[in-house]
């Protein structure tokens, strides 16, 4: 089995996949590539079990249909020191062993039998949603940082996606934050939910182009198949009931704190370096039209204080927050001024860009920092 490809093409398709591959492989076959060659058409797949990566590209010739498994790092290794030019490759079926060509060079590598590949799930009694791919970068860009990483609390795990015909809802949380970023313009005929993985979306993140591309989007019970120009993403399901976050929004906030999110985002960069490094707590002493923030480590004899502008109505109150969380989620908002609507120190607070969007909404939720004396 020959074939010959662009350089430039085919490590740019690799390079797309390649973080599926993970680094301590369960079973050797996983640090494959799994080649697949169909007419003038290959299709490369990476693979750790739970999420499958694939992409094709056309080829400039090719001898026959075929399939071989091809160690992913040493490949990706040589083709970034080549410069472009086509590459010919030699496959023995028999042992799998790989030539490859260049204009002045000829390598040999040990490939795998392609069968050890594990099987890629098919797209079988699925239902479909297609929604820009803009809409998903900036779903999970605002999601993503609030997933937990406590496997005991498997649901939490992932982001939570909600999908009716009212529209879509992408909700994350790890007991202490939480995130529920809203469209109403990608529908589903009925409600939908399900569980998807933090590494596939993390990979998603970084692969989705930043336009307007749709994006389609299969479901099953089992698995999640998204397919976006020549790439496809397969990932398995987080199976579990994910928790009723809707019964801890506060929905009675009759205080409103508007603020520049530059620079409350920067005073709480300089106060947190003086808080405690277990909590991270800050306090926000709001009165008026002044927000005031301190922090302090007793044990090492730490203390600051630092007061913004802001806009405030409702009672003068003392409230306490993980400045580390609050940093997040600021980082995660594009709007210039941000609202916090607030109730009593004891209970959660929310933030919101104060700016909205057409179509879209914004929610995160802060639980307080108990205030020790």
């Amino acid at each position: 089995m020959n074939f010959i490809v662009s350089t430039s093409s085919l490590l740019k398709s690799l390079q797309v996949i390649q973080g599926a591959i993970n680094s301590n492989a369960v079973l050797p076959i996983l640090a494959d590539f799994l080649f697949v060659i169909k007419g003038n058409q290959l299709s490369v797949f990476a693979s750790d079990i739970e999420t499958t990566m694939s992409t094709t590209l056309e080829l400039q010739q090719s001898s026959k249909d075929g399939k071989v498994a091809i160690p992913a790092k040493m490949l990706v290794d040589m083709l970034k020191t080549l410069p472009e030019q086509p590459l010919t490759f030699k496959v023995d079926e028999k042992t799998f062993g790989v030539e490859i060509s260049t204009e002045k060079g000829h390598f040999k590598l040990s490939g795998e039998n392609p069968d050890d590949f594990p099987k890629i799930p098919e797209a079988e009694n699925t239902s479909e949603v297609s929604m820009p791919s803009s809409v998903l970068v900036e779903a999970f860009g605002k999601t993503l940082f609030a997933v937990s990483n406590d496997e005991l609390r498997l649901a939490m795990t992932g982001v939570f996606v909600q999908l009716s015909p009212e529209g879509v809802n992408f909700v994350s949380t790890d007991a202490h934050k939480l995130v529920k970023f809203s469209r109403t313009d990608v529908r589903s005929p009925r409600d939908e939910h399900f569980i998807l993985p933090k590494k596939a979306l993390n990979l998603l993140k970084s692969t989705l182009p930043h336009s307007e591309e749709a994006v389609n989007l299969g479901y099953n019970k089992s698995n999640a198949f998204f397919s976006f120009g020549n790439n496809h993403l397969i990932c398995r399901l987080v199976d579990a009931t994910y928790p009723d976050y809707t019964g801890v929004i506060p929905v009675n906030n009759p205080n409103l704190l508007s603020v520049n999110r530059l620079d409350l985002q920067n005073a709480l960069r300089r106060i947190v370096i003086f808080a405690n490094k277990t909590t991270f707590q800050v306090i926000f002493s709001i009165q008026g039209n002044e927000l005031k923030m301190s922090a302090q480590d007793i044990d090492f004899s730490n203390e600051g204080l630092e007061r913004i502008p802001c806009n405030y109505s409702g009672e003068s109150m003392e409230i306490g927050f993980n400045a580390r969380f609050l940093i997040e989620m600021l980082n995660a908002i594009n709007s210039d001024e941000v609202e916090m609507e607030l109730s009593t120190p004891s209970r959660a607070g929310i933030l919101r860009p104060a700016e909205k969007k057409e179509n879209e909404d914004l929610l995160m939720l802060m639980m307080p920092v108990m205030i020790t004396v």
